[in-house]
């Protein structure tokens, strides 16, 4: 549920985490979650579906997401700038971006953007997953894009295993030597809150990492008594 606080902002909870006062309603997790997805895919992957522009960073005026969506989903009459902007100050994985009355997706884009992140304070170490299958081809070939136009980085093996998680039960998580990576003239820009992107990462800077990874808790059913389903 997306709500917001007068005094604290905009959260996703029954109740404002700071205060406790249970604020004003947005939208609910269904809708959270579908405009989420629109959201992500016009901004990453399709933007021409709903003829709209997009400028060479990424780039989409605000108030033409809000009307091109509401036009095309006529369930979403009541859609605001307000409520993307709520959506993107409290997504977690800090996915998009908002500037200037523009918004726009932080990385996984299958579209042509040159963005123009930040490429200062990059840990001295990230890390990517594979499957136990592609451990030996990485290893010795390199990190290169697939589907999308970077390689995409996660800052700590903890986010690197729940991402390769989505493809495979025990993915194989290597360690990125960053700090030797840029000092040899590679660009690593920062991304969402944990995502790192980079052209292409060459064999001599990757091995297997030794990070012990704390077992996962199980998540809690919901009221259907299944596990709730990840988010993108």
């Amino acid at each position: 549920m997306l709500k917001e606080c007068a005094q604290h902002g905009y959260f996703r909870a029954d109740s404002c985490p700071v205060c406790g006062q249970p604020g004003r309603f947005l939208m609910n997790d269904r809708e959270l979650d579908h405009l989420g997805r629109i959201v992500t895919g016009i901004l990453r992957h399709f933007p021409d579906r709903y003829q709209l522009p997009i400028d060479p960073h990424g780039w989409v005026p605000l108030n033409q997401i809000v009307r091109a969506i509401s036009q095309k989903h006529p369930a979403y009459h009541w859609l605001r700038p307000q409520h993307l902007i709520a959506i993107v100050e409290t997504d977690a994985k800090g996915r998009y971006e908002i500037r200037d009355d523009r918004i726009r997706a932080t990385y996984g884009h299958t579209v042509d953007v040159d963005l123009d992140l930040p490429t200062e304070n990059i840990p001295d170490q990230l890390y990517y997953p594979v499957t136990p299958e592609e451990e030996a081809i990485v290893l010795e070939v390199g990190l290169k894009p697939s589907d999308r136009k970077k390689v995409h980085l996660s800052k700590t093996a903890e986010d690197a295993h729940a991402a390769g998680s989505v493809r495979t039960p025990s993915p194989v998580i290597l360690e990125v030597d960053a700090k030797r990576a840029r000092a040899d003239g590679i660009v690593i820009m920062k991304a969402g809150k944990t995502v790192y992107l980079v052209d292409q990462v060459p064999p001599e800077y990757l091995s297997r990492s030794t990070v012990v990874l704390a077992a996962p808790e199980s998540p809690p059913p919901d009221e259907s008594g299944t596990a709730p389903k990840s988010e993108e």
